[in-house]
């Protein structure tokens, strides 16, 4: 599975950003495990942050002026906030650029990570740090639909609930990007309704 996921993340051409605007920059690192049923990486942010306090969310943080580039972001971030080295990482390559509700345009990079690596949360930005089987998302098991007129457009995004967390919001649509990319059988629509949709506000 990790050579068909490699060769997908590789040649895949993300979606260009749909606005003429520009917008402050910001990375986050997809963290999957290298291992015979890959994992995705999360981070629970603390709740007592300013933006995205208590949400699920990648590791990842706005673009330093000193960085060389949005990947030197994203791996930065990504030792900062849980302890990941970047040296353990090999990044595949990116997935589409979005624009938080703070108007900062993040882009995802997909990196492969050892299995074995043990996490360290910086305790001021990240309450706990898990891990999900890719192969969760395969299904859509979502319980709740959001809808998100976004860019001119309405956006269906699923929620999703895995243990004690939620994962919702731009992580959903990275991982619903993610999965319909690796798994033929995962084709998740983010533009139309799903059959039993309820308008949540």
């Amino acid at each position: 599975m990790l050579d068909e996921l490699l060769h997908r993340v590789r040649g895949y051409s993300p979606r260009p950003l749909e606005t003429e605007r520009s917008f402050p920059e910001a990375a986050v690192l997809v963290p999957i495990t290298r291992s015979d049923e890959p994992e995705l990486v999360l981070t629970l942010r603390a709740s007592g942050l300013s933006t995205h306090s208590g949400e699920v969310a990648f590791p990842g943080g706005r673009r330093d002026p000193e960085d060389r580039d949005l990947v030197h972001t994203a791996l930065r971030e990504a030792e900062e906030e849980i302890g990941l080295p970047p040296g353990l990482v090999e990044v595949v390559g990116p997935l589409s650029s979005l624009v938080s509700r703070h108007g900062i345009q993040v882009t995802p990079y997909v990196g492969l990570v050892p299995d074995y690596v043990e996490y360290k949360a910086n305790d001021g930005e990240i309450a706990s740090v898990f891990s999900v089987p890719l192969a969760f998302f395969r299904s859509d098991p979502r319980e709740m639909t959001h809808r998100i007129d976004y860019l001119g457009r309405s956006w269906y995004v699923p929620s999703y609930t895995y243990g004690e967390y939620r994962i919702w919001g731009l992580t959903a649509i990275m991982v619903v990007e993610l999965v319909n990319l690796i798994f033929d059988d995962a084709q998740i629509a983010l533009h139309q309704p799903p059959e039993h949709f309820i308008h949540l506000r």
